[in-house]
């Protein structure tokens, strides 16, 4: 069969489920993990074949974006900050948003924090996106992640070795933590903070495949992580440190009052590139 006929087969397939331009970026995915081609090659010699096994290979991944299992857990693998990264069931797959807390990160080092050690810490890394991409671009950082799942940290030394860079990698619980340990330059964190009441706006594809223990927070008390994590930055930040969370769209004034309540100042609110209240920064 000709590789550029499958797009026809997924476009029919799945337009009941995906719109034309999602179904079209699942086609190159699949055409760079199994063929390790791109959009240009296909283009420049449209006649390339795939043949019977390689054929068995894109229906298995039909057949499972027919139950809207997403396309980085069907491959294995996603692209964060422009670096490669592993992903399964015990991982978040990275967003949009998150790369532009790290690139906030990046700028804020240059412009604050210059001509020293850097020491960094992600709190709740998951796959290790964060921490690696903080790791790989920042060259005088060290770089310590924690997170309470030994099965998301073995993934995430993967992706550390995969990108060639060095985070020590810790296993954690942060709510039962009462000292880091350390003083840190930074602490970073992208938290759970997805109330139950918003489980409507989330998708399927989220719902019934992502760790809902990286995702969801008790209505009750949904600023509980943010709360932890900033009580632990008042011992553990570094004089001139920097505290960044990733935070609920919803959540953006009621995070603000309690870090103020706390003690902090210079609280940033940002918006991300969809104009929601996402991201967080402040110091002591």
């Amino acid at each position: 069969m000709l590789l550029k006929n499958y797009k026809t087969i997924l476009l029919q397939e799945l337009s009941s489920l995906y719109d034309a331009q999602e179904i079209e970026s699942f086609f190159y995915l699949i055409l760079e993990c199994f063929h390790n081609k791109k959009r240009i090659d296909l283009a420049l010699d449209p006649n390339m074949e795939m043949d019977a096994m390689q054929l068995l290979r894109w229906e298995s991944v039909l057949a499972e974006l027919k139950k809207e299992k997403p396309i980085q857990y069907i491959l294995g693998k996603t692209e964060f900050y422009s670096l490669p990264f592993l992903v399964n069931e015990n991982t978040l797959i990275p967003r949009p948003e998150t790369e532009e807390l790290v690139e906030w990160i990046i700028k804020s080092t240059n412009s604050k924090i210059q001509n020293k050690k850097l020491r960094i810490l992600d709190i709740g890394t998951g796959s290790g996106c964060i921490a690696i991409s903080l790791a790989k671009s920042i060259s005088n950082a060290e770089v310590f992640a924690i997170d309470i799942s030994e099965e998301a940290l073995a993934t995430a030394k993967k992706n550390a070795e995969i990108n060639e860079v060095n985070v020590d990698f810790i296993l954690k619980n942060v709510l039962e933590t009462e000292n880091l340990g350390n003083t840190f330059d930074i602490i970073v964190s992208n938290p759970p903070y997805v109330r139950n009441l918003e489980k409507a706006e989330i998708k399927r594809n989220v719902l019934e495949y992502e760790p809902h223990i990286a995702l969801f927070v008790d209505e009750n008390d949904a600023l509980l992580f943010y709360r932890k994590i900033a009580g632990l930055a008042k011992v553990n930040l570094s004089e001139n440190g920097i505290l960044f969370f990733e935070i609920n769209q919803y959540l953006g004034k009621e995070t603000c009052k309690l870090l103020e309540n706390l003690g902090f100042k210079n609280i940033i609110l940002k918006k991300d590139i969809y104009g929601n209240n996402r991201m967080i920064s402040c110091c002591l």
